[in-house]
Order: structure tokens, then sequence, then C-alpha cells
């Protein structure tokens, strides 16, 4: 198969489609060596080849159409060139500004994960990477030790997104880094309107390069306190549980008439 980078994008996007799900190691480097050499950004690549195809590979899998032998291929190949765009990355002056990154576990979050590290990186920031499975507490403590300005949690999954509530919540409560913003980002957010919001999130991104814009464009927006439903409601539901636990107490307690 031969490939002119006169074609067009999307042209490009299908071949290169094709040759992830196909395992083609080889001919998938030379299409991005290509790519370069016929003016194509690292930059651009990433963020119109790489991470489309993650998202549509994803998409084809869970309609069933590739087997999970294919997805978990095309997905670690996908990866390897992530790693080889990376380094040809134009990197920017130091921000003297810290992001901390989590993800869910999967293959494709980690992918999605690790772009939006490198890209944060290139434009200045200092990162700290976690990925995914990090036990609670031991989050708690990187936030602590490293004290970002920008903590981003990214993921794809349902699955993931209580672990991000949950945790959104508990930073709320003890007031845990307050200047510290809270990034939503990833295709679970994307597909589910407001629900970055919703959790208390205080920046919403699509996608990597979204997040990287969206951090510099709103360095000081916090969620408002009529935006962080989590620990609001929790707090409602207190309230009204201590409401019915003393209207019950109140009942059950005899009226002493005075002789």
């Amino acid at each position: 198969m031969s490939l002119t980078m006169n074609q067009t994008a999307a042209k490009l996007s299908e071949v290169y489609v094709e040759t992830l799900l196909n395992g083609d190691r080889q001919f998938c480097r030379q299409i991005i060596e290509q790519a370069l050499a016929n003016g194509f950004e690292a930059y651009q690549l990433l963020n119109e080849l790489v991470w489309p195809t993650m998202e549509k590979i994803q998409e084809l899998y869970k309609e069933d159409r590739i087997s999970i032998a294919a997805l978990n291929m095309a997905t670690r190949l996908n990866r390897s060139v992530t790693d080889q765009l990376c380094g040809k990355l134009t990197q920017k002056p130091a921000k003297n500004k810290k992001v901390l990154i989590f993800c869910g576990d999967d293959e494709p979050e980690e992918l999605g994960g690790q772009i939006c590290a490198d890209l944060f990186e290139s434009d200045g920031w200092t990162v700290k990477f976690a990925g995914g499975g990090v036990p609670e507490d031991e989050v708690l403590k990187l936030i602590g030790d490293v004290r970002p300005e920008l903590l981003l949690m990214f993921g794809t999954l349902p699955s993931g997104v209580p672990a991000v509530r949950k945790l959104i919540d508990y930073l709320r409560e003890v007031n845990s880094c307050p200047e510290m913003q809270v990034m939503c980002c990833g295709g679970i957010y994307k597909r589910a309107e407001g629900l970055a919001e919703e959790i208390g999130a205080d920046l919403y991104a699509p996608d990597a390069a979204c997040a990287v814009a969206i951090a510099n464009e709103h360095p000081t927006r916090k969620a408002t306190v009529d935006q962080q439903t989590v620990g609001r409601m929790r707090r409602i539901r207190k309230a009204a549980a201590r409401r019915e636990t003393t209207t019950v107490q109140r009942e059950a307690t005899p009226v002493v008439e005075n002789e």
C-alpha cells in the first residue's frame, strides 16, 4: 500500500485507522514520518489524527465491529506513535505552573492522559502524570506534595466517574489546595453534556488540545457553590436526615402535663 501526502486529511485518517487495526507497525510509522516530511506538524498530527483515531477505535469496539484483540493492538500502536510524535513537539518557555494528571485504568484512557501530559509539558507547564489505578489516599498525598495549580482528571468511561465525583467532593469538603483548579477532560465528559459541571469541576475540556487552551485562558475560574451539586446534595441529604431524626425524637418524647 502506498500513501501520497497530497491526499486529504480524511483519507490520511482512513489509511491510518486501517493500518492500526492491521497492526502494521512499520507502515504506521512510515505514515507519520511521511506526514511530517510533507509539512504536517507533530502538534497537528496528535490533535487531528492520533486523538480522533483513539476515539474512533473505541467506537468501533463498542459497536462490536472489531475484536478486543484489534482494539488492544491498535491502541498500543497508536500509543507508540504518540511517543514518536511527542519527541518532536516544540517546547515553549517554562510557565512556572504545575499540573497533576490522573486517568482511568483502561489503555485508551492512559493514551489520552499521556497526550494531555505531553501537550501541557510542551506548553511550558511542569507536569506530573500518575496514570490510572492510583488509590485515593495516594492521590490526596500527591496533591498535597505537588500543590499543583491544576488537577486534570481524564476519563472516557462512565465507570470512572463516581471516583472522580467522590474525590472532588472530598477536596471541597476539606478545602484541600483551595487555589487549585480541577479539570475534567475526555470522552465521557464530552458525551454527557454538563457532567463535568454537575460533579463540581472548575473546568471542562473535550480533548487535550482544548485542555491546554482552556487552562491558559481561565487560570482563576472556580466552580460556583450552586454548580457544586455533589457537595451541595450531600449537605442537603445530611440536613434532611437531621430534620427527620429530630422529628422522630420529638414524636417519641412523651408530653408531661403540668398538674
